[in-house]
This record gives structure tokens, sequence and C-alpha cells, in this order.
């Protein structure tokens, strides 16, 4: 149970994060998003991919899945508009929640729940993926249109989405027969999406000793868990 009210509270916590404190120093956000990816792709590549190519039998076929999981993200984005990796792109004026935004967030979220249960450090790594994305989602929710109940329902239901995977993962003997195939799947989307972040907002392929180091800790910080 207390997996499932950790990766509910993470949304809540970059939700209440804008509500109360009003963060607007755009530098330190993209540093928190930066931990949160090199956290994310550290985790993924310790404990993830070792667990799925164990089977050396299966590893080429362990290796498609993985590149469908990217592809998949990849696809993901053209309607979530960069959400997973802290960019959304939408018409401010809008009144209405962005449907494709939230199906393609919410398949994000349940197949990022699928290994929490058995693969240590994955918890911790998705909280602190979802803290950073979840205030940068209610960033650009309460600038819109949207009416303040609307927004809170599309909190709720997104908290609940990676719980939802983790739940489907444990209980449905049907999906568990392909654990290491979704999994496999899982690794995909988590290396875009965290490559994404580190290499995407590189200003102009400076150095920044400031996000080296970030992303130096939170590698260590990802290997000693």
């Amino acid at each position: 149970m207390y997996t499932y009210l950790l990766s509910i509270s993470a949304v809540f916590i970059g939700s209440l994060i804008v509500y109360i404190f009003k963060p607007n120093n755009q530098k330190s956000l993209k540093l928190l998003l930066a931990f949160s990816g090199a956290f994310l792709l550290a985790i993924t590549i310790f404990n993830l991919l070792p667990e799925v190519f164990e089977d050396h039998t299966y590893a080429k076929q362990t290796g498609v899945w993985i590149m469908v999981g990217i592809l998949l993200q990849k696809i993901l984005e053209y309607f979530s508009k960069g959400a997973e990796h802290g960019h959304i792109h939408l018409n401010k004026e809008t009144t209405n929640i962005p449907v494709l935004l939230f199906i393609s967030l919410g398949i994000h979220a349940i197949l990022e729940g699928f290994p929490i249960h058995n693969t240590e450090g994955i918890l911790v790594g998705i909280i602190i993926h979802k803290i950073p994305v979840a205030m940068i989602l209610t960033t650009f929710l309460i600038k819109t249109e949207i009416k303040k109940p609307v927004i809170l329902l599309f909190l709720i239901l997104f908290a609940l989405m990676t719980p939802l995977g983790t739940f489907i993962a444990e209980n449905f003997e049907v999906v568990q027969g392909y654990y290491k195939e979704i999994t496999a799947l899982v690794i995909g989307i988590f290396l875009h999406v965290s490559t994404t972040i580190l290499f995407e907002n590189n200003e102009g392929h400076t150095f920044n000793i400031s996000k080296l180091l970030i992303i130096l800790l939170a590698t260590i910080t990802a290997y000693l868990i």
C-alpha cells in the first residue's frame, strides 16, 4: 500500500510546491529536472537493464522491445507535447483539459508503474521524476482558462495512473507472463525521457558545471540505493 501512496504523493508534492511557493526560478527547476532525468537514467542502467538481460537467449528480442519503447515514447510526445520531460506547448487560452495530453501522460504513467513492485530503486526514481514534471504541468494548467476543480480532477487522475500500472502488474497473471517484455518496453520509455531531459536543453552546447555536478550527484545516489 505504501508504494501506491508514495507514487501518488509525488504528483501532489509537485503541485503543492507550485500552489504554495509559486516558484519562478527556471534555472532551479531545470536543475531539478536534470537531477530527476539523471537519476531515472542511472536507475534504469543499474537496475532494470541487468534484470531484463539475465536471459541471454532472448537478448536480441529484449533489445527489440526496448526500441519499441523508445519509439512508443516518441509517438506519445506528439500528443503530450513533451510534458514528460518538462515541455508543454499548448494554447494558454484553452478552457478544456487537453484530452490527448491526458491520454498520452496516462499511458506513460501506467507503463512506468509496472516494474515498481519488482525492481529496487525504481519507485524512488519515478517519484523524483514525477515531482518536477507535476510542477511544470501544474504551472501550465493554472495559467490556462481551465476551471480549478477540473485541474484538480486532472491531477488526481494523473496521480492514480502509476499506481494503476503497479496494481495491474501485481494482480493480473496475463500481464505477469509478459513481465520482461513490458519491462523492456518501459526501459525504452525511460531511456528516451531521461536522455531528452539531459541533452535537449543544453543551451548552445556550452559547458555547464552546475548541471554536470547535479548529474554526477544523481548518478552516485542512484548507485548507492
